[in-house]
């Protein structure tokens, strides 16, 4: 995220992005500096409304939910808006964002059933233009998120949940 954050073109925005609470963002953010994060409360429609804005703007919102789990709740967003834009507009317009999301971890603590499922498979079958990768290995983290931040379109990349 430090790599991120260096690009002019990046805003962070979510929950637990400026303030700790969530195991998935604690110290991944740190060196963002405060002026390129935006703390919301939850309201994960909203957010990815707010996420599809700022590309609109010129921005690349890294665009946070802790669980990939939340990211249903913003499905509209994503798969009526961002993953259509892009045909909506004759490919005009392929908003730039980086949606970055967490499978929930089941050890140490179980936080039930919907915190942790694993969404990946079913994503993928929905979103057609909307870059989907699950990240397994830690080494892999770094480049996938390199090349979101150079790809012209919209990327969903979900952490295993035992990466952290």
């Amino acid at each position: 995220m430090e790599i991120l954050g260096k690009d002019p073109r990046t805003i962070f925005i979510g929950q637990t992005v400026c303030y700790s609470g969530s195991r998935f963002t604690y110290g991944t953010l740190d060196k963002v500096p405060l002026e390129k994060k935006i703390e919301l409360p939850i309201m994960e429609e909203t957010q990815m409304g707010m996420s599809i804005g700022f590309a609109l703007e010129g921005y690349i919102p890294v665009s946070i939910y802790p669980r990939i789990d939340f990211v249903l709740l913003a499905m509209n967003q994503l798969v009526n808006h961002i993953d259509k834009m892009y045909e909506m507009s004759q490919g005009q317009i392929n908003p730039h964002i980086i949606i970055r999301a967490t499978i929930g971890s089941k050890t140490p603590l179980h936080p039930g059933p919907q915190h942790s499922q694993a969404h990946t498979s079913a994503l993928e079958s929905v979103l057609k233009n909307v870059y989907v990768k699950k990240l397994t290995k830690a080494e892999d983290i770094v480049p996938e998120y390199l090349a979101a931040l150079k790809r012209k379109g919209p990327s969903l990349l979900i952490d295993d949940g035992n990466l952290h």
